[in-house]
């Protein structure tokens, strides 16, 4: 063999290699991230349908209502640091994602019927309501077609209604091209950008990167777990098409009479600051709390989201350690075992 065959040679081993290296690598992260989604669920048979869903603590029942790129994780993830101890956290999976199939209606008002069946399967009269992102709009139908069943609206980072300047994708060619890999649902595309220009899915997800990248590093690491909880993205781009393409209109928001909070930021990319003012203008004596930075996921506020979240709830006389009324030992015993069982999935993984 001459030296050019024997280069050559070394090359496509070394090739062979490190393909085979990636390979593994990715298949090891994909399979734990798919796993995961598999573990820690239930399927709720509801007159709605079957809906998928995890729960998790005992006290004031909370249904968390993720946004688009979640499922019933990410519910439980987004108030996790939100609400201390004292609620029975309920995270489901919305039309589309992970295990809940699509229905005929994807609207956000039969997503805010399905969310109330739900609710009755699990024997529960009333919930503090949390809507996340693209979530907020389901959250908001049902505090407009249920309000019996809303004891506080919290809209996060709203993707509603905004007359003049509404809530959108942002628009760089980086987030184009995002947007393509998840209607391919291409797994591996984005474990792949993930692991080489992370800043991209940053950007995606409606954080500035500048801005994620002068975090704390604490901070950094929640952005960057959001960014690889959107996997196995195949699972979740159905619900993600259904959360990209919405019909919003006007809705009367001025009929709302559960407590309300609306936080935003004003350098969200996805926009979500007008549609959050629009929402607390209409919405009677609603609160709206704005940051300047933070992003979608608003980056560097945590800690205030949570006091403002715990002001607005102790004003609301929401008291999360109390037991809802009709609730007694027997149902508290169950939601403890609930939390046994997750504690234990928990140390599994």
């Amino acid at each position: 063999m001459g030296r050019i065959g024997w280069v050559l040679s070394v090359v496509s081993i070394a090739a062979v290699v490190a393909g085979g290296i990636v390979f593994l690598s990715y298949s090891n992260d994909i399979n734990r991230a798919r796993a995961a989604v598999a573990s820690g669920a239930r399927i709720a048979n509801t007159i709605a349908g079957p809906i998928e869903y995890a729960e998790q603590g005992d006290g004031m029942p909370l249904l968390s209502i993720h946004g688009a790129g979640g499922g019933w994780d990410q519910g439980l993830a987004n108030v996790a640091d939100l609400v201390g101890e004292g609620f029975r956290v309920i995270a489901p999976s919305r039309f589309g994602y992970l295990r809940t199939a699509i229905p005929s209606d994807v609207s956000p008002a039969a997503q805010a019927d399905a969310h109330v069946a739900l609710l009755s399967s699990l024997k529960v009269d009333r919930a503090v309501v949390v809507g996340v992102s693209a979530g907020s709009r389901s959250a908001i139908e049902l505090a407009l077609r249920h309000p019996d069943r809303v004891s506080a609206l919290i809209l996060i980072v709203p993707g509603t209604f905004a007359p003049d300047s509404p809530v959108m994708v942002e628009g760089s060619r980086g987030s184009a091209f995002v947007f393509w890999l998840v209607n391919a649902g291409a797994d591996f595309a984005w474990w792949a950008t993930e692991k080489i220009a992370p800043s991209v899915l940053i950007r995606f997800i409606g954080v500035p990167p500048e801005l994620a990248k002068v975090a704390s590093t604490g901070e950094r690491n929640r952005v960057m777990a959001i960014v690889r909880s959107v996997q196995p993205l195949s699972r979740r781009f159905p619900g993600i098409n259904i959360d990209s393409a919405p019909d919003l209109q006007p809705l009367p928001l001025d009929t709302i009479r559960a407590p309300t909070l609306v936080v935003s930021a004003r350098d969200d990319l996805f926009n979500t600051l007008p549609a959050a003012k629009f929402a607390a203008g209409k919405i009677p004596n609603a609160r709206l709390v704005v940051y300047e930075t933070g992003g979608h996921l608003l980056v560097g506020h945590e800690e205030d989201v949570r006091k403002v979240v715990s002001d607005f709830l102790a004003a609301a006389n929401i008291r999360p350690s109390s037991i809802p009324p009709g609730e007694g030992a027997a149902s508290v015993k169950a939601a403890r075992t609930r939390q046994s069982q997750a504690d234990f999935t928990k140390k599994l993984r």
